[in-house]
Parts: C-alpha cells; structure tokens; sequence
C-alpha cells in the first residue's frame, strides 16, 4: 500500500527545451567522439582503461606509446577556432563584421549616402599612397609677375653717362653629392615597384604592408632631398 502511495505522489514532468538543447547537444558530441576513436582505432590506435582528467573522455595511445584524448585535441580545438580571444582570423573576421554592421545604409529614394563609408582606423588608403607618390614631383617653376608699363606715360630716360647695371645671375644650386644621387634613386626605384604592387595587390595584409612601404620611401626622399639642398 506505502508502495501504492508513493507511485501516485510522483508525476513525471517533460524537460524543458533548454533541457533539450543540452541534451541533444551533449548526444551530438558524444557520437562525434565515437565516430572518431572508431576511425583512430581503425589507424591502430589501442583504447585505454583510464580517462582524460580535463574531459572524462576514454583515452586512446598511439604506436608510440602517447596517450591521445580526442575529444581535447579535435572537438575543443573546432570550438577555439571561432573564439576571438583565441585566434586571430576569428578576431580579424569579427572585427570585418562590426565595419560592415556600422556602415551607412542608402536612403529609400536610391540617393547615395552624404558621407563616405568608414574605413577601419589606422590603414592607409591606396589613393593616399599614390598621392605621396606623386607629390614628390618638383612643382613647375613660378614665373615672376610682370609689372605692366602704363600707356601714354613718357619713356623714362637715364641721365648722359649714367650705365644700367644689370642683376647678377642667381647663385647656381650647389653640388650634389654621387651618393646622395645614388641614394635617392634606389628609393624612387622601391617606391614606383611598391606603387605598381599596390594597384595590384587583393590581400588586405600585402596592401597595409605596401602602404607602409610607399610612406618609408616618401619620408626618405623627402630627408634625402632636404640634405642636399643644404
């Protein structure tokens, strides 16, 4: 009869779904590492009578005598590779994602946005890099304003005996040195290779690394030209 009571005080109830969840979670690994310790076993792998301290997976040891978990070294290394912390192509393609999730929307009416798009902070832009280039050009010499002579206005006449001394030609730029010359074509020569690379390039990481490249040249032509003209 307590038999009989006890029965009727206890109601079965159904897991919830996050129960569920977990459970179909937990079955979906567990036939993962079946399926993997068959095809280590198959390799000839033997399975061991002790268990991983981290996982409480059977152990399997290879023909050297190491011992080989494969739910720490196959399951859990799947699960690190979309964790940011963790790897750096998860982080790099996290940080693609917030870019793109913060760049403006076109309007209804098919108008392009005002602003330009966002451009992730710190990588200069192609466009930037050939700009440096070309500003390395000498700009064209300025002529001098020319003073129009008023109409009608008498000749001005010199005194008898008076002679016009004419300006003295200016001073000529001083003498280059051989290895400064030298020096500033081998950069010209990087920087124009680096700027054909660039409009080439596709990889985000070659483009940075030409970019940085284009920049050092600029800098150092920039020195080298400051040098020889004092």
């Amino acid at each position: 009869m307590a038999l009989n009571a006890d029965e009727e005080d206890f109601e079965w109830e159904p897991p919830t779904e996050a129960e569920m969840k977990v459970i179909q979670a937990r079955r979906e690994r567990q036939d993962k590492i079946s399926k993997l310790m068959g095809d280590y076993l198959l390799k000839g792998y033997k399975m061991l009578g002790e268990c991983c301290e981290l996982c409480g997976t059977i152990l399997l040891q290879d023909k050297q005598k190491k011992n080989y978990c494969v739910a720490c070294q196959e399951l859990d290394s799947d699960v690190d590779k979309d964790n940011p912390a963790l790897n750096a192509q998860a982080a790099l393609s996290q940080v693609r994602e917030r870019q793109l999730a913060i760049q403006p929307h076109p309007q209804a009416n098919g108008a392009p946005p005002t602003e330009p798009p966002l451009s992730i902070t710190g990588l200069p832009r192609p466009e930037h890099c050939e700009g440096a280039a070309s500003g390395l050009r000498a700009p064209p010499p300025s002529q001098p304003p020319t003073v129009p002579t008023p109409s009608g206005s008498p000749a001005f006449l010199l005194p008898t005996g008076t002679t016009l001394q004419t300006a003295s030609p200016p001073a000529g730029p001083p003498p280059t040195h051989p290895a400064l010359m030298h020096a500033e074509e081998a950069v010209l020569h990087k920087l124009r290779w680096a700027t054909q690379e660039l409009q080439q390039a596709v990889s985000v990481e070659t483009s940075i690394q030409l970019c940085s490249l284009i920049r050092t040249c600029a800098d150092s032509l920039r020195s080298l030209r400051e040098l020889r003209l004092s």
